[in-house]
């Protein structure tokens, strides 16, 4: 962990993809969800689309996780510069580099245009990811 003051209290993690309408918002709330509120978490897309993937938020429904509410958000230099780490989702090399963040690729299927029965496992294997994510920070899942 850097001195910085905003990791001060907790880890920072913001998870990127293109829409920020499925992938990120799912590992979103999966680390809010498992981290109990012990990582501060954004989301953004490089193009970010109007509204979540309502399929993402059915998947998430099935696990207790509302996300209807979420917005996608527009990725900033701040919000990147503000994360101990960053992760990727199919976003390449439209995501901004700061030297000193850590940054991981999550190579993972877009479930843009997908029916649940397509979804429900990329959400699993973002379920999983973020556990290991939760492990290598030191923080104990709550769920």
């Amino acid at each position: 962990m850097s001195s910085d003051p905003h990791t001060a209290d907790r880890p920072s993690v913001l998870f990127v993809c293109v829409h920020n309408a499925g992938r990120s918002q799912m590992a979103a709330a999966y680390l809010t969800h498992l981290s109990g509120g012990a990582v501060e978490v954004r989301s953004a897309g490089s193009a970010p689309g109007t509204a979540v993937n309502p399929v993402a938020v059915e998947a998430m429904r099935e696990e207790g996780i509302d996300i209807s509410a979420e917005q996608p958000k527009v990725l900033t230099a701040d919000a990147v510069q503000a994360s101990d780490v960053v992760v990727t989702m199919g976003c390449g090399d439209t995501c901004p580099y700061f030297p000193g963040t850590r940054y991981e690729d999550w190579v993972l299927e877009d479930p843009a245009g997908q029916g649940i029965e397509v979804v429900r496992p990329i959400r699993d294997e973002i379920r999983t990811r973020v556990l290991g994510l939760l492990d290598e920070l030191g923080v104990a899942p709550v769920a």
